[in-house]
């Protein structure tokens, strides 16, 4: 789930404004306490009103949160799945369909058509599936659940500005289970401060308009760091003598040191003075890319690391990148004994968020961490071998 800027802070912290409880209680008494938070932080008393009054809990949207398990698949089975030959079809369509689209953004905001329709197409399968949950039920049902209340809470009263503004129906509007809207899922709080009518027709669209939803898409990468005229990943080859502790996210080199380290690009370019990382996703024996500020920008979009590292790699493929090679890396873990490792590096000392099964970027510095300390090729991916000696 995208992380957004949420809603301007001074809608946020208005002065003697009363606050709700932060989560939790009575979901009666919660839905109370922020209609009068609403009112006195200036919305309109009868909008308030019709705006909480049907809410309800959702049930559907807590177990969604807490069933996110297709992110414990490993890279390569999670981009086989989700990458399908029909999505790519369809991407080189839609690129010819909105062409002048794509056109006008890149000269805008500098994001090529390959980042946005890898982005559309495994959000809401190019606007097809948009999702069904009620928006308003969802962000209010998050927002009173103690897991991530400070997320969603703002996220609630930027959902009432759209409706106050006319672009929301309590009763009607519906997206993704975490609250976000339209083709390319945007949250309400990224809706009112990156919205764009990229169709000229007065009205920020998102669900229906094409072009609404990859103008907000692009505004969106753009306001959160992507470069122009640079590239985001881009696969290569690597020598068997690699030091391998120099992979991962934290260490950022010239492309020009990894190319004198034997490092060969399969597909594109880089300009040689321009640092990347070496990205393993499945270690020293499975798919190799280099990756670059640009592919960091991602993260805003969404924080599982094989969902960003899938969508980078997809957006390749659409901008006429081969198949990676997937090598023959070595058997992962499966999840009960991620937990087990995940369990074990937080005994030693790191920091793996939370102990989920999931191998996240915190996880894997721990592992890499931990991999240099015993001796073993630090390539940041987990083996029984690491668990073993733990």
């Amino acid at each position: 789930m995208r992380r957004s800027t949420l809603i301007a802070l001074a809608m946020l912290t208005l002065p003697g404004a009363a606050v709700a409880q932060s989560c939790g209680g009575p979901f009666a008494s919660f839905v109370a306490a922020m209609k009068s938070e609403a009112r006195d932080r200036g919305f309109d008393g009868t909008a308030v009103d019709r705006f909480f009054d049907g809410v309800r809990q959702d049930p559907r949207t807590l177990r969604a949160d807490r069933s996110q398990g297709i992110f414990r698949l490993e890279f390569v089975d999670f981009a086989r799945r989700i990458i399908s030959g029909d999505r790519i079809r369809k991407g080189a369509a839609n690129a010819d369909r909105y062409a002048d689209v794509f056109a006008a953004i890149e000269a805008q905001y500098g994001v090529p058509r390959g980042v946005l329709l890898a982005f559309w197409a495994l959000e809401t399968d190019y606007g097809a599936v948009q999702g069904d949950f009620n928006t308003v039920n969802s962000l209010v049902t998050l927002a009173h659940d103690c897991r991530r209340p400070d997320l969603f809470r703002p996220q609630v009263y930027a959902a009432l500005e759209l409706y106050a503004r006319g672009d929301l129906d309590p009763d009607r509007t519906t997206g993704a289970w975490a609250g976000e809207i339209g083709q390319v899922q945007m949250l309400p709080g990224d809706i009112l401060e990156r919205g764009v009518d990229g169709d000229g027709d007065g009205r920020v669209t998102l669900k229906t308009s094409v072009p609404d939803a990859l103008h907000t898409g692009a505004r969106f990468l753009r306001e959160i760091g992507w470069r122009s005229n640079e590239p985001w990943l881009i696969e290569v080859n690597v020598p068997d003598d690699l030091d391998w502790s120099q992979s991962g996210l934290d260490t950022k080199r010239p492309v020009s040191a990894w190319r004198a380290d034997g490092v060969t690009f399969r597909w594109g370019d880089a300009p040689a003075a321009l640092d990347a990382s070496l990205l393993l996703p499945q270690g020293r024996g499975g798919p190799a890319f280099l990756a670059f500020p640009n592919y960091e920008t991602l993260f805003e979009w969404n924080k599982s690391f094989v969902y960003v590292t899938t969508a980078a790699y997809f957006a390749t493929r659409l901008s006429g990148a081969p198949v990676f090679d997937a090598g023959n890396p070595a058997p992962g873990l499966s999840a009960d004994q991620m937990e087990a490792l995940q369990r074990k590096l937080v005994q030693r000392g790191h920091d793996v968020g939370a102990v989920d099964g999931i191998l996240g970027r915190l996880t894997r510095r721990a592992v890499q961490a931990e991999q240099v300390r015993l001796g073993l090729p630090a390539d940041a991916w987990p083996t029984r071998q690491l668990l073993d000696a733990l």
